[in-house]
This record gives C-alpha cells, sequence and structure tokens, in this order.
C-alpha cells in the first residue's frame, strides 16, 4: 500500500496483505479484559467478521481469535495500512467533493503516528479515545468518502460505517455518534464488553470527531488556565519562579509542559511511561528530562530561585513526586511548589489511564489484565496517598485545582479526602478549573476555536493566524473590561504561537473566542480563501460552551438541577447538523469517562464561496448561543448579560429570560405554610 488512491480502494481482499501482526516500533494500548463468555467470544467473532465474504472467514476467524484473547479486542492488524499516515494537502485525496476530501484529511491525521497516542489500535489520545474500532472499518470509511457525491451523507454508528444515504447538498456529509448507550447499561464494565463485541466505542471527544490537533489543543487551554489560576490565587499573572507540578504527558497532558513555559513559570510534569516522555522531549515540549527525584528536587529549587521558566519531566511515579516535596516542605519548611493539578487520563483509572504508585509500570500492565480486581485496588490506595499528600501541601499554601479528568471524582470513589462540607453533588474541597479558574468564560461565550489548513503549508498558517490576530484586535476595541481581558490573552497567544512550535500533524491553530470572534475569524478566512487559497477547515474541541454536558467539568457550575441533563449537547448536534456543518458528531464519554458526560462536535470546510460563509455564520452563532442560553437560564448572571447582548445584535434571536426570586424570604414562608 503505497498511494491514496490504494487505500480509498476498499477492503484488500485479492489477494489479502500479509499479517504483519504489531508493529513493535510504536507503542501500545494496554491489554483489555472484557471478561467474555465464551458464548460472547463466539459472538465478537461473528460479528467481525461480517465485514467479509465467507471464503475469507477460514484464515480470518483463527487471528481474530487470537487478537481477542490476546489483546481484549478484535483490532483486524492484518488491514493496518502500510501508507504513511498524515494529513495529506486535500488535493491529493482522490474524492468527488472537498466535503469528504476534509473528512479524510482529518482522519488521517488523527492516526498519524506523531498524533495519536497507540497508532495501531486507532487510539488517538486519552488511553481509550478511538477514531474507529477496527482497520476494516477505516478502510471502508476511505471508499465511501471517495465515492460520496454532495447528495449523500456517511452515517457512522460507533466507528461502525452504516453507509452512504441520500441527503441535499446542504446536509453534512457525516453524522457520527458513539457509545449511544441505553443510560442504564452504560456502566464501564458493559462498555468493555461492547466494545470487545465491537458493537460500541469511545471516542473521546474529538478522536472520534475526527477534530484532535495534537497536543496543542489544550496547550492554549493549559497556558489560559495556568495564567488565571495565578491571577486568582497567587494575585499575579507574573509567574517568574512559580512552580507548577502535575503529571501525564500524553496526547492530551503532553501540552503541560509547554503551557507552563510561555506562561512563563517552573513546570514539573511527571509521566511513569518513558515512550510519551522521550517523545515529547524529541518534540520541544520538554527542556529537560530526569529519572532521579533528587535531581528533580535540585532543579525545581534552581529555577525557581532564579526565576528561569523550565518544563521538566520526570520519569517516575507522581505520587512519589507529591511525597517527596511534602517530606522537603517537613524537613526544610521551604514550600517548592505554588501550583498544584493532574492530567492523568483517570476517566480511564484500571485499563491504563492511571499507574499506581506500588508498581512499575510493567507489573501494573500485567496486573490489571491478570488480576483487575487486585488491580483496582492497588489503583485506590494510591490515589488515597496521592491525595493525602496534596491536602498537606495545599495546608501549608499551595493552590491546588481539579483538571476535569475525573480525579476528585475517582479519588472520591477510592475513598480519599476530597469531600467539601456542605457541598453539592458536583462540588469537591478542590475546586473545577471551571468553576474557579477559567472564571467562568463559558458563561461569556468564550471557549475553543480550531482551524487546519488543508494544504499543509506552514505560509497559510501563518496567513490565518495573522487573520484571526487582527480580527481579534479590531473586535477588542469596542467589548467590556472583563470580555478584553479574554481578548488580549488570545491576542498574545496567537501573536506568539508560531514561535514555539505547536504543530504536531496537521497546519493547525486553536485560540479562545467568543461567538462574535468565531464568526467574524472564519468570514475572514473564507474570504482569504476566496483569493485562491487552500481550503480551511473549522472545528473546536466539544470542551465548550455548548458542546458539552458534563456535570464535574463543563456544566459544573449549573446549580438549577439540571447539571446531569444532557438536553444542550444533543440540541447542539442537531442544530449543527441542519445549520450547515460538513460533519457533526455526538458522543457518550469524555474527558471524564464513560456514563458521565455527553459531548457534541463538528467540522465544517470553508472554501471560499458565499454558501460557506452563510453556513459558518449560522452555525457559528447558534453553536455559542445554545450553551450561553442555557446558563443564562440556569441562573448565571454573566451568560445573561452576554444573551442579552446578543438579542441586541441578533435581531432574529429571542431566548427565553428567567425572572430570579429576589426575596429569599417568599419561599421560606412558602415551605412553612
Amino acid at each position: 500500500m503505497s498511494n491514496l488512491k490504494e487505500l480509498c480502494s476498499g477492503l484488500p481482499l485479492d489477494p489479502m496483505p500479509s499479517n504483519r501482526g504489531r508493529d513493535p516500533s510504536v507503542p501500545h494500548a494496554p491489554v483489555r479484559t472484557p471478561n467474555l463468555t465464551p458464548e460472547e467470544e463466539r459472538l465478537a467473532l461473528r460479528n467481525a467478521l461480517r465485514y467479509f465474504p465467507p471464503s475469507h472467514h477460514n484464515i480470518l476467524a483463527a487471528e481474530f481469535a487470537q487478537e481477542l484473547r490476546q489483546y481484549g479486542h478484535i483490532y483486524m492488524y492484518r488491514f493496518c495500512p502500510r501508507i504513511h499516515m498524515r494529513a495529506y494537502p486535500i488535493d491529493q485525496y482522490p474524492c468527488r467533493t472537498r466535503q469528504a476530501a476534509s473528512i479524510m484529511l482529518m482522519i488521517m491525521n488523527n492516526l498519524d503516528h506523531a498524533v495519536a497516542q497507540f497508532p495501531q489500535e486507532l487510539v488517538t489520545y486519552g488511553g481509550n479515545g478511538q477514531v474507529f474500532s477496527n482497520w476494516a472499518q477505516f478502510r471502508l470509511v476511505m471508499y465511501y468518502l471517495s465515492e460520496m457525491t454532495e447528495e449523500q451523507t456517511l452515517v457512522m454508528y460507533s466507528g461502525h460505517p452504516a453507509g452512504l444515504f441520500p441527503s441535499l447538498p446542504s446536509s453534512p456529509r457525516a453524522i457520527i455518534t458513539n457509545g449511544m448507550v441505553i443510560p442504564n447499561y452504560s456502566s464501564r464494565e458493559q462498555y468493555e464488553k461492547m466494545f470487545a463485541l465491537g458493537v460500541s466505542m469511545y471516542g473521546q471527544m474529538t478522536a472520534g470527531s475526527y477534530c484532535y490537533i495534537g497536543p496543542q489543543g489544550i496547550v492554549h487551554g493549559t497556558m489560559l488556565t495556568v495564567l488565571n489560576a495565578g491571577r486568582r490565587y497567587l494575585g499575579s499573572d507574573d509567574l517568574r519562579g512559580r512552580v507548577l507540578v502535575t503529571s501525564g504527558l500524553g496526547g492530551m497532558s503532553g501540552a503541560q509542559a509547554k503551557a507552563a513555559v510561555i506562561a512563563g513559570c517552573v513546570g514539573v510534569i511527571a509521566e511513569v511511561d518513558e515512550v510519551p516522555l522521550r517523545k515529547r522531549h524529541e518534540q520541544g515540549w520538554l527542556m529537560e528530562v530526569t529519572s532521579d527525584i533528587e535531581h528533580c528536587i535540585q532543579r525545581i529549587r534552581e529555577a525557581k530561585r532564579s526565576k528561569t521558566p523550565l518544563s521538566l519531566g520526570y520519569h517516575g511515579n507522581v505520587v512519589d513526586l507529591w511525597e517527596r516535596l511534602l517530606t522537603e516542605y517537613e524537613r526544610t519548611g521551604e514550600l517548592l511548589v505554588d501550583l498544584g493539578s493532574d492530567q492523568t487520563s483517570l476517566h480511564n483509572p484500571f485499563s491504563g489511564g492511571y499507574y499506581p504508585a506500588q508498581l512499575s509500570l510493567q507489573q501494573a500492565n500485567q496486573l490489571m489484565a491478570t488480576d483487575p480486581a487486585r488491580f483496582k485496588t492497588v489503583v485506590h490506595e494510591s490515589l488515597c496517598r496521592q491525595v493525602a499528600a496534596i491536602n498537606k501541601l495545599s495546608e501549608a499554601g499551595m493552590f491546588f485545582w481539579d483538571y476535569g479528568n475525573a480525579f476528585l471524582l475517582e479519588a472520591q470513589r477510592a475513598g480519599a479526602e476530597v469531600e467539601k462540607e456542605g457541598g453539592g453533588a458536583t462540588e469537591f474541597r478542590y475546586p473545577s478549573y471551571v468553576q474557579d479558574i477559567m472564571g467562568d468564560i463559558f458563561s461569556l461565550g468564550f471557549g475553543p476555536f480550531r482551524w487546519v489548513c488543508t494544504s499543509g503549508d506552514p505560509h497559510d498558517l501563518t496567513l490565518t493566524d495573522d487573520i484571526a490576530a487582527t480580527v481579534l484586535e479590531e473586535i477588542s476595541a469596542n467589548v467590556t473590561e472583563r470580555v478584553r481581558q479574554q481578548y488580549n490573552d488570545n491576542i498574545r497567544w496567537i501573536r506568539e504561537a508560531g514561535k514555539h512550535r505547536m504543530v504536531v500533524g496537521s497546519q493547525a491553530r486553536i485560540l479562545y473566542s467568543d461567538q462574535k470572534g468565531r464568526v467574524c475569524i472564519a468570514l475572514a478566512i473564507n474570504q482569504a480563501i476566496a483569493d485562491r487559497r487552500a481550503p480551511v477547515v473549522i472545528s473546536r474541541d466539544h470542551h465548550d460552551v455548548s458542546g458539552t454536558d458534563s456535570p464535574f467539568r463543563e456544566t459544573s457550575n449549573v446549580y438549577d438541577g439540571s447539571a446531569f441533563c444532557a438536553d444542550m449537547a444533543v440540541q447542539n448536534f442537531v442544530g449543527d447538523a441542519f445549520r450547515g456543518a460538513t460533519w457533526v458528531s455526538l458522543h457518550n464519554g469524555g474527558g471524564v469517562g464513560w456514563g458521565e458526560v455527553m459531548n457534541g462536535g463538528f467540522g465544517l470546510l470553508l472554501d471560499g464561496t458565499e454558501e460557506a460563509a452563510k453556513r459558518a455564520s449560522l452555525m457559528l452563532n447558534w453553536d455559542v448561543s445554545n450553551g450561553v442560553a442555557r446558563r443564562c437560564w440556569s441562573g448565571n448572571s454573566n451568560a445573561y448579560e452576554t444573551i442579552q447582548r446578543t438579542m441586541e445584535e441578533q435581531r432574529q434571536l429571542r431566548v427565553t429570560m428567567p425572572y430570579p426570586v429576589q426575596d429569599e424570604d417568599v419561599l421560606d414562608r412558602a415551605l412553612l405554610s
């Protein structure tokens, strides 16, 4: 397999490619433990063979059964293509419509070896964020997209391409759902079984939406979080000499090192797996690496005193690092850490998302496969140790926050002391960064806005950077002071982004903007494309104003009793679809885990036409207003003011506004009568 035309020709069956198994040169997903019964194993095998004619079943059945028993899932390694997986320039894809080609480009970027966490298992990030369930699905999707016209839509059921269905030119070219499981059957154990059967899939957020752009997607948000944490907790956004300690250097958490340096502080990130640690170092995201905890402490002290920005990767367990920092404080009285958080994949705590301090990486991988119950106990013990050290350092003056990775939720389930006295169902001892640090920016309409230059040309990315910065500078002159702070942070980011070697995979960029900024940037880029530039795909992280209902993260500050309702995410998905998105997605599961969240995303191709401009304007306005209106109705004052201003600017927008209870005694008297 050497070219895109061959890749898009469907399943290679005559002859079949040789079965090379796993590639030892790339990292691989941990072994899954679905605990299938013999009948369920039989069903999983039957389901996998559905993709192939009976003449091939004798050969494939045996190797698929071996994969299922050896790895806990049928990945179909035989059909993993040999082509260099990357985002090729859009005009190289053999398609009938550029909309389809844009989807193909984004899929291949998600599986680029420089981007994907476990490329042969089709995992982009988060330990189990799948693009597809197996390689047959990938090949069929590429074939369908190459054949698609502008009067067809590809329908995706949890990685499975149901096929091309007739639709309108104005319809999305792809509709993606992942993990749409009946709520009473949405437990982790049932997910593992359904994934092994090949009938459901965890798409994380942007993996199963084909919109992941590498760690840059979270570098920017992490930089803003660190800056705002400094403002809120330390009284300054000058973070020179301040130390942030955290963990994780995977696809999402790997951003922490780069973000810390851009923010000006000392970032110390623990990582148990040497492969992602070395990867971030080679990419220039980590400045230094050490496996010596004493050397780590020494470098923290040196960088803190000299106020030198530093990203230091500690190859070891973060629990050991927290306990060593506590020992240093108790011994010397010197608190070496100012800010703390955690970005291990605790949405997936028992299948490789969190490695307990009591075991080496190899021992942990072996135990989770051979004795899952014991492994769960060890994870809980480790979480309790981690929280105990964090609690004592926090009492000494460190500021810790939950980064939306289900750390506090899982720590609570482990029995660690994270409860908040008098707190509600979504509150813990430490705040969520959405609730506390980011200053409720979702209610102001701010959230992640992304674009990918489909030419693959860095010069096009530089041009779009300049367009975006210019647009934000023009808008920021006529906004409130609070909104201007957000604009200024993002103007600073976008003006400097090119200096920091952010690009991994596609030529992509991210910034945070409100509704007006997103629409204006999209229209300005579309106009530039009309002047004979290559098309641009716009999208966003699902971690945004409207796209996600997540009671322990995105909607953790919704207090009207609707934090566990998912109407917003579903309405967002549907509304984006008929307002012009090129593709849309809806997922069960995301950064906080399966069964804990519903989230939706989109992709939209800007091709320089008036039609693309109309789609972008309609869809992006809805994509933000939906969530601001929901937050307004829940009683959020920032959202109330934001949606009022938006209605003044858009006369066709009419939102049901809440009347506040001004006299709390009215409630008391009514309930006492």
